[in-house]
């Protein structure tokens, strides 16, 4: 039977990736929502979409768009580490107030609705807080992050940083309560660091300001920059193939049962590096895809204010524990770093930088 699917932020990173797969299938017609279309034109023509342009929350006809979609993924946010400690009003707005409104709706016409929110959640981990060895390999169980007990430590008011993560936080507590209180069918998703083709953009050419790390460190591999390391880029991270993230959010889908009310880490415990080693595998990455090109770069550290501004901070660790995705969705991440950066880092090469590889 076919399905009918509503997205929310369909042209951005995730969004692009999940409609290709959701008409790729042919199982699902699907009603994009979004105020560009720039990451989706390819697909634009697809008998089984339909493509509204515009902003969700200043449309007045939300009942008509999504009148035959059962189901409502809401991916749109600002997501960008650089605007959490200097627009931080627009962050909590775009991050709570707006889709706090699509919570209710969803509710009120007893809807389902995916909603993304984030691993930024979790904030600060107890072990780094306390000072104790961040890689401390005998200790791993200690840094997994779980849905279900992990305590969320954000940092104080003036460390403006965590207003995206609050604001997240506080609407999954708020959804949470509509799905007891009012019955609401809801799914959270958690995603840790999803990287891949269609990720992000260069400052200067199709975006500006401060993008996020990776699109960070191809900016400087492409025009022969610094790589900078916040803080010395100690911090680690764990990083999820798009593709392996689409096929956990799939099954999310395809399982209403087994996902209804349920929050999911999707993420890949098994690639997390540090910032700094990750600078390290992008140059030597890099220089083997294209060793014509290949040049010995600066790796360089600034401080977070300097880069970021004052009122930021930064979370040690984060690494998923995905024991319930695997035992109710039977999802396994299979797509290990170094592919899956060889992936990301090719797409930024010919969407940017095709000179660099001839």
């Amino acid at each position: 039977m076919m399905r009918n699917i509503g997205i929310i932020g369909c042209s951005g990173f995730i969004g692009s990736h999940l409609l290709e797969r959701l008409l790729e299938s042919g199982r699902y017609t699907v009603v994009g929502v979004d105020t560009v279309s720039v990451k989706i034109e390819h697909i634009l023509p697809h008998p089984l979409l339909t493509f509204v342009k515009g902003d969700i929350y200043t449309l007045n006809n939300r009942d008509r768009i999504f009148e035959a979609c059962d189901t409502i993924v809401s991916l749109a946010a600002l997501c960008n580490p650089a605007l959490y400690n200097t627009v931080t009003l627009d962050v909590v707005e775009s991050n709570f107030q707006r889709p706090l409104e699509l919570v209710k709706w969803c509710t009120n016409t007893g809807r389902r609705i995916i909603h993304f929110s984030s691993s930024e959640v979790y904030g600060r981990t107890v072990q780094g807080i306390a000072g104790e060895n961040l890689v401390d390999r005998d200790r791993e169980s200690q840094y997994l992050l779980s849905e279900e007990v992990t305590p969320l430590i954000l940092g104080p008011i003036q460390a403006q940083r965590w207003s995206y993560a609050c604001a997240k936080q506080l609407l999954e507590r708020v959804i949470y309560a509509y799905g007891i209180e009012k019955g609401l069918e809801y799914t959270i998703v958690r995603p840790f660091n999803f990287i891949g083709p269609r990720m992000d953009y260069i400052p200067g050419i199709d975006g500006e300001g401060i993008p996020r790390v990776i699109a960070c460190f191809m900016e400087s591999l492409l025009f022969e920059k610094p790589l900078k390391l916040v803080d010395g880029g100690h911090n680690r991270r764990t990083f999820t193939d798009i593709d392996d993230a689409v096929d956990a959010v799939m099954r999310i889908i395809e399982k209403p049962e087994q996902s209804c009310q349920q929050i999911f880490n999707i993420g890949n415990p098994d690639n997390e590096v540090t910032i700094r080693e990750l600078a390290h595998i992008m140059v030597g990455t890099y220089n083997d895809l294209y060793p014509h090109h290949s040049a010995k770069y600066e790796i360089r550290e600034v401080s977070a204010e300097e880069f970021y501004g004052a009122g930021y901070e930064d979370c040690d660790r984060r690494v998923p524990d995905i024991t319930k995705a695997q035992t109710l969705l039977g999802w396994i991440p299979v797509t290990g770093l170094k592919e899956a950066l060889v992936k990301t880092m090719v797409s930024y090469v010919e969407s940017y930088g095709k000179k660099h590889a001839a």
